[in-house]
């Protein structure tokens, strides 16, 4: 029997948020000034506030967040872990029986533009059909040949 969390375990076990002092200039905030650290579930609310058809990025999503919770920013760090965490929950129960209408519409902040796309486990397909289906704008991701071959050549281990 395994010990890993599944992802909704962890969205469900994760700390709530925190309005804290940022400890370094990070995300917009200067040093000492009032940062948010988002939750998993109150990202999930933000994006399922989002109606069909409409898209928000992740930098209209931490404003929007900043704002609502009397912060100057919202960490980009943990915005993308547990936006990470929204998405990989939502796709999770999809495979177990959810239909689309009961999960967060991660695709409505998402698009094959941002790095974190790569990672999720539904892969970025899903996300441009997703967003296709609704209408939403996609964005093609830049290919960076010079980024690729730095990718490639940093993969391969000197040491292996």
């Amino acid at each position: 029997m395994s010990d890993k969390k599944s992802w909704i375990e962890k969205l469900k076990s994760a700390r709530p948020h925190e309005v804290t002092k940022a400890p370094m200039p990070i995300g917009g905030a200067k040093k000492g000034d009032r940062l948010l650290i988002p939750s998993p579930q109150i990202l999930e609310d933000e994006i399922r506030a989002i109606p069909e058809g409409q898209s928000r990025d992740i930098e209209q999503l931490r404003a929007t967040l900043a704002a609502k919770f009397g912060a100057v920013a919202t960490c980009p760090i943990a915005t993308g872990i547990q936006l990470r965490a929204v998405a990989e929950a939502a796709y999770e129960s999809l495979g177990a029986g959810a239909t689309l209408q009961d999960i967060a519409p991660f695709w409505r902040v998402l698009d094959g533009s941002e790095p974190i796309t790569r990672k999720l486990s539904c892969g970025p397909e899903f996300i441009t059909r997703r967003r296709a289906f609704e209408g939403v704008e996609t964005i093609d991701p830049v290919i960076d040949e010079e980024a690729a071959r730095r990718e490639r050549y940093n993969s391969k281990s000197l040491w292996a």
